[in-house]
């Protein structure tokens, strides 16, 4: 899940507190051995090899690898029944505690030989603000336990948390401690502006009715997500055009993914990054401004 090609998804958070310097090998990543036991690894590993975490003081560039070994289901079934019909036929029929037996046996044969299956998120700390590469609870939620562990504490960067405000809603129910309905209101009035469309042709759109169904539409989607949001639907997400530049926006949790970033060809990694983040800073700038302006309020910098 990248920060530095192809597509970007991307979740900010707020460093709440951290220490001095980081450490990041404390919670370094490390290989799961052939024939571990072990199911699954996680830990810190450089954009480089060799590379250092740190860019320049106080920003650091890293990635959360994540290792995970997983034993095919048909497979699993195939060797339980073998292992049940070799011990039938030497012992009689296994009771069920033997038969748990067998198939804890027949998973451990299978993990010695399976390859663990590897992900990978970048991650950038800059000012303040960690940006994950990704939109995914399970990968948001890894990244943010380790830095935990190495002394960052951190919290969603939403405007509504940053600005104090609560909404609630008989509709939406705000299950992450980052998600707001008001996410929703300003996405449905993101959509009022005039350089804000919603992708004519291959379009993508969530909402929840009133009666609290979930609604996934697909290609040509303004009509219909428009006769929902007539009906008081809550719209969640929507595939948008923005200035040109396309992107997948969820309101609710107030992250983007699919955002095309062109790919700046450079002499190294590091200047390569930089070049993209500006594209990806340049959009969250833009959403919190639009925010300020369709929900009138004032900013944080402005009340302060």
């Amino acid at each position: 899940m990248p920060l530095l090609s192809g597509n970007v998804a991307c979740t900010r958070f707020n460093v709440i507190s951290m220490p001095d310097e980081l450490n990041f090998e404390q919670e370094a990543f490390h290989l799961i051995q052939p024939g571990s036991a072990i199911k699954e690894r996680i830990g810190f590993i450089p954009f480089e090899l060799e590379e250092s975490y740190e860019l320049r003081p106080k920003t650091w560039a890293f990635r959360v690898r994540r290792d995970k070994v997983t034993v095919d289901s048909t497979l699993l079934k195939e060797r339980v029944k073998e292992l049940i019909k070799i011990e039938r036929e030497q012992a009689g029929p296994p009771s069920f505690s033997k038969k748990k037996e067998l198939r804890q046996l027949a998973e451990d044969e299978l993990l010695a030989r399976t390859a663990p299956r590897s992900s990978i998120v970048e991650c950038l700390i800059e000012h303040g603000v960690v940006y994950v590469g990704s939109t995914a609870k399970a990968s948001t939620d890894a990244v943010s336990e380790l830095l935990r562990r190495i002394g960052v504490e951190l919290e969603y960067k939403t405007p509504w948390l940053e600005l104090g405000q609560e909404a609630e809603s008989s509709i939406v129910e705000a299950k992450d401690p980052g998600q707001s309905v008001l996410g929703c209101h300003f996405l449905k009035k993101l959509l009022e502006q005039s350089d804000v469309l919603v992708e004519p042709v291959k379009g993508r759109a969530k909402l929840i009715t009133s009666e609290g169904t979930h609604v996934s539409l697909a290609g040509s989607v303004i009509n219909e997500m428009n006769r929902y949001l007539d009906e008081g639907a809550e719209l969640i997400s929507a595939k948008l055009i923005v200035n040109e530049a396309t992107l997948q926006f969820d309101g609710l949790s107030y992250h983007f993914s699919g955002l095309k970033v062109e790919n700046a060809k450079a002499d190294h990694w590091t200047e390569t990054l930089e070049t993209r983040m500006d594209s990806i800073r340049a959009m969250w700038e833009m959403l919190d401004e639009r925010y300020l302006q369709a929900m009138n309020t004032a900013s944080p910098q402005e009340d302060s």
